[in-house]
């Protein structure tokens, strides 16, 4: 029953959200409107804002976007599917759950495969990263630009993880992502997917022993008050992902969406100076709250464990070539 009433709810929600967008009329002079499930005042929701002001200054004020931040026309998987069948203009929403829809894109949720941030942007910025945003089209997206998601690692309430054995019997939240379930599980942990929003309850209940993230979202979910040890063994780089309906895309001038595209490039350095500062502050709160920070020495033993995951989700010549590329990209 309760899967039932999971599903109309999440059913519910997107056709809520479609019919909320559809009744905001189909006048090509409105605003795009997009979704962000963060806070208003999150790195990624003022990179789409400051986009906003960009179409605006670019284009004599006829173009604009209006942002729904918050979570408040739904969950990132709710809003992506309206997105696709052209309920919604654009959405940004974690790498995460665009795997579950196109393969190409779990190359960038591949635990340990970024060495570094400088690797990750450099791997985004370039051939791969184009590559992987093209791969949208087929499933009715338009890939627009890649923010920083941080590097995501492990927190929980029993103990500082140094090695994998120390995950051995923890309940790890993670995304409702086969990836993100698979690393877990490799690493001797029990994976449940949950929803971003129930966590925190879930942690104070005992329900889950830990979840994994980066720094500002441990901050600002509050989940370090409840999950007091932070190990960092940045597991995971995967981005945010903007993008946009093709169906919206298709109805703009070959002049427009070049400006759309464009701006979109150019909110990325403007979202990782944000990303940065954010990072630095959030690690600040979070130390000075008392929070045992550990990092973990060696993150090969984590890193050895994953290879058969990449086999799994990397089978394709495409998604080969993409990852080849990244692996041998001269950066540190």
């Amino acid at each position: 029953m309760a899967q039932i009433s999971n599903a109309m709810t999440r059913r519910a929600a997107i056709v809520s959200g479609a019919a909320l967008i559809a009744g905001c009329g189909r006048a090509e002079n409105r605003p795009f409107f997009l979704s962000d499930g963060q806070p208003a005042d999150f790195p990624t929701v003022l990179a789409v804002e400051y986009m906003a002001q960009l179409l605006r200054e670019r284009t004599g004020g006829r173009m604009d976007i209006k942002v729904y931040s918050g979570g408040q026309l739904g969950a990132e998987r709710d809003t992506l599917e309206i997105t696709t069948f052209g309920g919604l203009d654009m959405v940004r929403v974690n790498s995460a759950p665009l795997t579950s829809i196109e393969p190409m894109t779990a190359i960038t949720s591949l635990p340990f495969l970024f060495r570094s941030q400088q690797h990750m942007r450099a791997a985004l910025d370039g051939e791969p990263g184009e590559a992987i945003l093209a791969s949208l089209r087929r499933h009715n997206l338009i890939g627009l630009c890649y923010y920083d998601s941080g590097a995501r690692s492990f927190y929980n309430t029993q103990h500082p993880i140094h090695t994998p054995a120390d995950m051995r019997g923890l309940k790890i939240r993670v995304q409702n992502s086969d990836i993100y379930v698979a690393m877990v599980r490799a690493l001797g942990a029990d994976a449940t997917p949950m929803p971003y929003d129930e966590v925190y309850q879930a942690l104070v209940q005992g329900v889950v022993d830990g979840a994994e993230n980066n720094w500002p979202s441990y901050e600002s979910s509050r989940h370090f008050e409840a999950a007091q040890y932070y190990s960092l063994d940045e597991h995971v780089m995967g981005p945010e992902v903007l993008v946009m309906s093709l169906s919206r895309w298709e109805r703009l001038s070959n002049e427009d969406r070049e400006i759309v595209r464009q701006a979109a490039k150019d909110s990325v350095p403007y979202m990782r100076e944000l990303w940065d500062a954010r990072v630095a502050a959030s690690r600040e709160r979070i130390l000075a709250a008392g929070v045992e920070v550990n990092e973990v020495a060696d993150r090969e033993a984590f890193a050895s464990l994953m290879r058969p995951i990449w086999n799994r989700f990397v089978v394709t010549p495409e998604q080969v070539r993409v990852l080849r590329a990244i692996e041998n990209m001269d950066v540190a």
